[in-house]
């Protein structure tokens, strides 16, 4: 038994150590008390200014703290989340998922930024706001478990995903919500090249469902009035998508794979 045990740690051991890192970072800023909390933040920012000043070392470290101080709540729905794609991918893919979204969102939300401040669609003082956290390498890893998804179920998952995204986006209250909406299709772009197809165990099943969860808290947790657009929305696409898939290409063949199937 202890060594089952030691052998499922083993494989989710990336998700482990983050979480581990988030943790004691959060720890440590709590006792040290809000002054230095907020200059760690300030200084690890990915915003324009730091980014400006080539402080390229943000890019790394500001996935390692949270602006409201958050952590805590945060961690079992990212656990869950890492810890499910970790077991279906492997821990490098696990690392190149998180660091796509989280760099490459960041990369992209701060070249927009800058060109809407020089047009004079955004005043200066957003180059100066402090953006730092983990929700858009989280956001990407939910992406990419779009190819172990049961094809039939596929193009619901991804319509109702990117649908929920692009609603709370279009909301225009936050930044962060754009960012998340490019992780999210960045993370499925990523996808098209994992390998498809997984047993869902029950415990994959359930990772699952906490993942899902974590995810639409992440997504509309940054425009909470955008929420009766936006969820509904979701859900509307993805049967659409549905439908749609269900009347151009038929049904499924019953021997497909589905989350419903549990491996011996």
């Amino acid at each position: 038994m202890l060594s089952r045990m030691l052998s499922s740690l083993i494989r989710v051991r990336v998700t482990l150590v983050y979480a581990a890192a988030l943790f004691v970072i959060a720890s440590l800023l709590l006792i040290l008390g809000p002054r230095v909390q907020d200059s760690v933040v300030g200084h690890l920012s990915t915003n324009l200014e730091n980014l400006g000043q080539g402080h390229l070392g943000t890019l790394v470290g500001s996935a390692f703290v949270t602006a409201e101080g958050y952590t805590y709540l945060l961690l079992p729905g990212l656990v869950c989340l890492l810890a499910l794609a970790e077991l279906l991918w492997c821990s490098r893919r696990l690392i190149q998922a998180f660091a796509l979204g989280h760099v490459g969102a960041t990369l992209i939300v701060a070249a927009g930024l800058a060109a809407a401040i020089k047009l004079g669609w955004l005043p200066i003082s957003v180059a100066h706001a402090k953006d730092v956290g983990l929700s858009y390498g989280a956001i990407a890893v939910l992406g990419t478990l779009t190819a172990a998804i049961p094809m039939r179920w596929r193009p619901a998952w991804i319509g109702g995903w990117v649908a929920t995204a692009l609603v709370v986006a279009a909301s225009g209250t936050d930044f962060t919500a754009i960012g998340h909406a490019i992780a999210l299709i960045l993370g499925i772009l990523l996808s098209t090249r994992f390998n498809t197809g997984s047993d869902w165990t029950p415990a994959r099943r359930v990772l699952l469902g906490i993942g899902i969860g974590f995810g639409l808290l992440l997504l509309v947790g940054v425009s909470l009035p955008a929420a009766p657009i936006a969820l509904p929305a979701g859900l509307a696409v993805a049967g659409i998508a549905t439908w749609a898939w269900w009347r151009w290409l038929g049904a499924p063949t019953a021997g497909e794979p589905s989350l419903t199937t549990v491996s011996a």
